[in-house]
């Protein structure tokens, strides 16, 4: 029998967030997956217990650390995800590299995958770079929602809501999207001027 095959099943909590409920599945005091909002708690779970192969259990202290340090981020507080441990044994080299260089990103900051790619010496690498975001185990611990298309353009996300919900943990973060902020950026949507509008 191989050690992969003695290891105890992960497990997985649910968890309230300002997004919605949120999910993180660990193996001992080590995080394995988390996942973010699906249709509702019971298509989140699923997801990530399917994911994980895990079932659901009590999170030790550790993890119930890592789940008040990601609520605290999710309610707009500059919180740094970097102390919690992760498991990324079943990930390829070449991504585990992709998400170190992600997680360095600072809340509020963006990169885009070219820049990563440069990061890791070869800017022909960015293809590469977003596939490996887009198999992200780890989503908000390794922060994808982070890193842009080229010229800072929205690509897609695979979160539940897709690009609206990484806009949306954007927003929480901060972080400025497409350029400088514009006269108007502090106004709803519904009662910015628009370009052609006549006096």
């Amino acid at each position: 029998m191989s050690p992969q095959n003695t290891q105890p099943t992960p497990q997985y909590a649910l968890f309230p967030t300002a997004l919605g409920p949120c999910a993180i599945a660990w193996r001992g005091d080590v995080v394995v997956a988390t996942q973010l909002p699906e249709e509702g708690k019971a298509a989140t779970a699923a997801r990530l217990a399917r994911r994980a192969g895990a079932v659901e259990g009590a999170p030790p202290l550790c993890i119930q650390q890592a789940i008040a340090a990601i609520t605290a981020l999710l309610d707009g507080e500059k919180i740094d995800l970097n102390d919690i441990v992760c498991d990324f044994s079943p990930v390829d080299a070449f991504s585990v590299q992709v998400y170190a260089v992600t997680r360095a990103i600072a809340v509020g900051e963006t990169l885009t995958y070219g820049d990563i790619a440069v990061k890791l010496g070869d800017k022909r690498l960015a293809q590469r770079v977003g596939q490996a975001l887009g198999r992200n185990p780890l989503p908000i611990i390794v922060p994808c929602h982070r890193v842009m298309g080229a010229n800072a353009k929205l690509t897609g996300f695979s979160a539940g809501g897709g690009v609206a919900t990484k806009l949306k943990i954007l927003a929480i973060e901060g972080a400025q999207v497409g350029g400088p902020p514009g006269l108007f950026d502090d106004l709803p949507l519904a009662i910015r001027p628009s370009g052609g509008a006549k006096p």
